[in-house]
């Protein structure tokens, strides 16, 4: 064990003491503030509004036109005509125009409206212009064929509101549910590239001392086995480290938004968010209380996420590892030899993100159950039932054994990894394949 740890230590030092260590774990969070900063004060800060010319001739929508989108301006003219209008487009000093016709009909489906514009249109600005004039058509058609009043109408739209509740007594409001999606899905992903990236620079390392020819100096004072522990626990280190300091400052800096951007951040708020935004930020913004977030939040057990982060990280990153390990041990200078070997090692880290998408939607479904429970991807899939809860998106049985096949899984793969890692670390000249491993795998000792 102390041979192990010794090793660990060159591990860790020899990492975190070079510039790009500092670089990487203080810059990048740095560089992402960076560009959030900057989306928000060019997504707030913009004058660019496109300015469409609205001819209604039979004053069909009374000079108004609902614009809920500040980034879409309709203005009603008069005494204008379609080629006074052609040319205000083509001078730039409208973006675009529509006339309605004194024989528009809004009985019969056949008329239809023209948007006149010079410049190609976005599909999203294009899908906001069609849903306010599709609406406010919607709308006249519902008070003119019914006679009722705009109050009246404005009654029916509104639906009356729908909650859910466990069989508990419980509360499960949209805002939580949107709130465990996002934080279910990051974790998982989180997890996911972590073990893509600390455990591919495993497999560098390992490549590296072969190649060099220093682990067959290491291998005259150490065991095989040792060597590997201690490269995978001073690298995991490494990782736990940077990932801790990651954390720290990007919530220290995202804690200062509101002081750089205090005005800012309020128009945000208040314009309409973009389709694909999660489920839990729509919800707060159409019942209009930051509250609602807050109280989401509040909902969570973050305890629980953050202990099951730290050994799910903990445990995925040993078992993957380890299996890196073997595959670094096992080939020589040729990269191509070690991206063939890697692929039923990445296989399962690509299906548990398969899995996981279905399981932040559906924690219980027997997909999500057994991800969650299989080693080589319950790091990942379970991160996402957990964020639901206890007992409601994983019970307590599931999660002890999910955590106890993990450690298992950990231990049999470190088994076979080491097997091989110590007839690979050493051989020299001959290109690895899968039925080569497994037999260095299942020879005795």
């Amino acid at each position: 064990m102390n041979k192990i740890l010794i090793i660990a230590q060159r591990e860790f030092l020899s990492r975190v003491q070079k510039k790009t260590f500092l670089l990487t774990t203080i810059g990048i969070p740095v560089l992402i503030f960076v560009f959030y900063a900057m989306i928000i004060y060019f997504s707030v800060k913009t004058t660019d509004n496109f300015q469409i010319a609205v001819l209604d001739q039979p004053n069909l929508f009374n000079g108004k036109l609902a614009d809920d989108d500040a980034d879409i301006v309709f203005s009603f003219v008069q005494n204008e005509t379609a080629s006074s209008l052609k040319q205000k487009v083509d001078t730039g000093k409208l973006d675009a125009y529509v006339i309605i016709p004194k024989t528009f009909d809004l009985a019969t489906i056949k008329d239809s409206l023209q948007i006149v514009s010079k410049k190609s249109i976005g599909i999203m600005t294009r899908q906001k212009i069609q849903h306010t004039i599709s609406s406010a058509i919607e709308e006249k058609k519902l008070l003119t064929g019914l006679s009722i009043s705009k109050n009246q109408l404005d009654s029916l739209q509104r639906s009356n509101e729908i909650k859910f509740a466990s069989t508990e007594g419980k509360n499960d409001s949209d805002v939580k549910a949107g709130i465990s999606y996002g934080v279910g899905f990051g974790s998982g992903f989180l997890i996911y590239i972590i073990l893509f990236i600390y455990g591919s620079m495993v497999m560098r390392g390992v490549m590296e001392e072969k190649t060099n020819r220093i682990a067959e100096v290491i291998i005259s004072s150490v065991k095989p086995f040792q060597l590997m522990m201690g490269k995978i626990t001073g690298i995991g280190l490494v990782g736990l480290v940077q990932f801790l300091i990651w954390i720290v400052l990007v919530i220290g800096l995202q804690l200062l938004l509101p002081l750089i951007f205090p005005d800012m951040l309020h128009q945000m708020q208040a314009q309409p968010m973009q389709p694909g935004i999660a489920g839990a930020a729509n919800v707060a913004q159409e019942s209009g209380a930051m509250a609602g977030i807050m109280s989401g939040i509040g909902l969570i057990n973050w305890p629980l996420i953050l202990g099951c982060f730290v050994f799910y990280f903990l445990g995925g990153y040993f078992l993957y590892s380890a299996l890196f390990a073997a595959v670094g041990s096992a080939v020589n200078e040729d990269a191509q030899d070690a991206q063939s070997l890697m692929l039923p090692i990445t296989m399962p880290i690509i299906f548990a993100m398969v899995i996981m998408t279905k399981a932040v939607n559906d924690p219980n479904s027997s997909l999500a159950v057994f991800g969650s429970l299989f080693p080589l991807t319950s790091p990942i899939v379970m991160m996402a039932r957990v964020a639901h809860g206890i007992p409601e998106g994983v019970t307590v049985i599931q999660l002890l054994l999910s955590m106890l096949f993990l450690v298992l899984g950990f231990i049999a793969t470190t088994w076979l990894a080491a097997k091989i890692y110590r007839t690979g670390i050493l051989m020299y000249g001959k290109k690895p394949t899968l039925k080569t491993l497994w037999q260095w795998a299942i020879r005795k000792s």
